[in-house]
């Protein structure tokens, strides 16, 4: 899968590094998504979607540095705002969970 699809400006462009180029594009725009997230409500938020592109971002990152271009540096780069990232929506998760079922037992 590392043969080369097309050439720009002398860089060859494999399967694997559209795999790379997307998961940069989605862990940069999670930063769009939270500055817009903390201007639309006027102090800092980081919402659901800010970790589900961080998590996604990354598993695209560790996939490129792992088959793609077997470097150990990028795939340890990219483990630990895996990890964090996961923990957080776990946390998120639950949070909104417990505060569902809190204001359903306070309806009744």
């Amino acid at each position: 899968m590392n043969e080369v699809l097309f050439t720009i400006h002398h860089i060859g462009v494999t399967p694997w590094k559209l795999v790379g180029y997307l998961g940069v594009l989605l862990f940069t725009s999670r930063w769009f998504v939270q500055l817009y997230a903390t201007k639309k409500l006027r102090r800092v938020h980081m919402p659901q979607s800010f970790w589900w592109l961080s998590v996604f971002g990354s598993a695209l990152l560790v996939s490129y540095f792992t088959f793609g271009k077997n470097d150990s540096v990028g795939v340890l780069s990219n483990l630990f705002p895996a990890s964090v990232s996961v923990y957080n929506l776990v946390v998120d998760v639950r949070h909104r969970r417990d505060r569902a079922v809190e204001r359903e037992a306070n309806a009744s």
